[in-house]
């Protein structure tokens, strides 16, 4: 006898997460049978969500602190859950998962998951902010049916750590079908922007925040000569730390036209099938999707030999494991490739026979289900 379909309530923070990341799971969930509905704070990138058909419960949520901001959030969510009366309450992200999670718990819905995208206890800091940051994940695995982290690492911290005895990785996916190495899409976004056929591209997809690694990318391309840096990404209006403008102008006026910042894309997948080189020189990162995207393109890897890329990249073979803050080692790497048409082709090659192993959509969304017991 069939099981009977269940009431799914997605939440995170902000539209862009809900878009990015939290998308694939509630398509997942709905073909399933399952009642789908998302919660974060209302902004213009649900507009693709509520296009599919899928219902969003704005809520007054904030990547802040602040605790006035965060008791306004907490009982927003309480009264949603009181009155939609949830089968399960899956949660993301530290604060949107933290307060998810006791919302849910207060709300008496019967099964409460989070999947951590990223500890900020394992994130450079202070002391007392990392140990708060500890605290309040051991309060909250406490809360927890399902834990889940995106980084098989990030599990092992949990369960080290007694957050949750049951942490499970489940990895982050793309759909091979979107993207892929695509010749024509080559051409056409070449064309579209200017770029010689025989331009090398190196290509670096994330927002706009210091962590990201940014400014050591800037500087690192002085030092590769002859190569195109494209920067796609915009910083969101909630992100927060050191404004990276001073360091574009700079490198604005030392890389001129080598240097072209695209922006936020809906057509990430063609800008990457057009690059030949993916960086991402991140500080700390949970199991970063660009990454999943670049080597399911066929593009080799620089990123740094933090958590998540780690797991992603395999030094030598499919890209280059590079220190973090560090300028010189990155340059190096990245003029390797440059330099080398058949290193970038056999790195990429392995890159995506490793994402079509690990990292498919199809694969990451059956594993998260299934420990949701959709």
């Amino acid at each position: 006898m069939a099981e009977p379909p269940l009431k799914v309530a997605e939440v995170t923070s902000v539209d862009y997460s809900l878009r990015n990341f939290l998308l694939p799971v509630m398509r997942a969930a709905r073909e399933r049978g399952h009642e789908v509905v998302g919660v974060c704070a209302d902004g213009p990138l649900l507009d693709a969500p509520r296009a599919e058909g899928f219902r969003i419960i704005p809520v007054p949520m904030a990547r802040s602190l602040d605790p006035r901001a965060q008791v306004r959030a907490f009982r927003a969510l309480l009264d949603v859950f009181r009155a939609e009366r949830f089968d399960l309450v899956h949660a993301h992200n530290p604060i949107s998962g933290l307060l998810g999670r006791a919302a849910a718990r207060r709300a008496g819905v019967p099964r409460v998951a989070y999947t951590c995208h990223g500890f900020l206890f394992n994130q450079p800091g202070p002391a007392w902010r990392r140990g708060l940051a500890l605290g309040l994940e051991l309060m909250a695995g406490r809360l927890t049916d399902v834990f889940m982290t995106v980084s098989e690492e990030e599990a092992a911290d949990a369960r080290r750590l007694r957050i949750h005895p049951r942490a499970t990785a489940i990895g982050n996916g793309r759909d091979p079908a979107e993207f892929h190495p695509d010749a024509a899409a080559r051409a056409a976004v070449r064309a579209e922007l200017g770029a010689a056929p025989d331009a090398r591209v190196v290509v670096v997809v994330s927002r706009l925040v210091r962590h990201k690694g940014h400014p050591e990318l800037l500087r690192a391309m002085e030092d590769v000569p002859g190569a195109e840096l494209w920067v796609v990404g915009d910083r969101l209006p909630t992100d927060h730390g050191e404004p990276l403008e001073p360091h574009f102008a700079r490198a604005e006026a030392a890389l001129g036209p080598r240097l072209r910042r695209l922006g936020y894309r809906h057509d990430v997948a063609r800008l990457l099938a057009a690059s030949d080189v993916f960086a991402l020189p991140s500080h700390f990162e949970g199991l970063p999707m660009s990454v999943v995207e670049a080597m399911l393109t066929g593009l080799p890897v620089v990123a740094t030999d933090v958590r998540g890329p780690r797991e992603q990249v395999v030094d030598g073979e499919s890209g280059f494991l590079v220190p973090p803050f560090e300028t010189a080692p990155l340059a190096d790497a990245l003029r390797r490739l440059v330099a080398d048409p058949a290193l970038r082709a056999r790195m990429g090659e392995a890159g995506r026979a490793r994402a079509l192993e690990r990292y498919t959509e199809a694969k990451v969304m059956a594993r998260t289900l299934d420990l949701l017991g959709l």
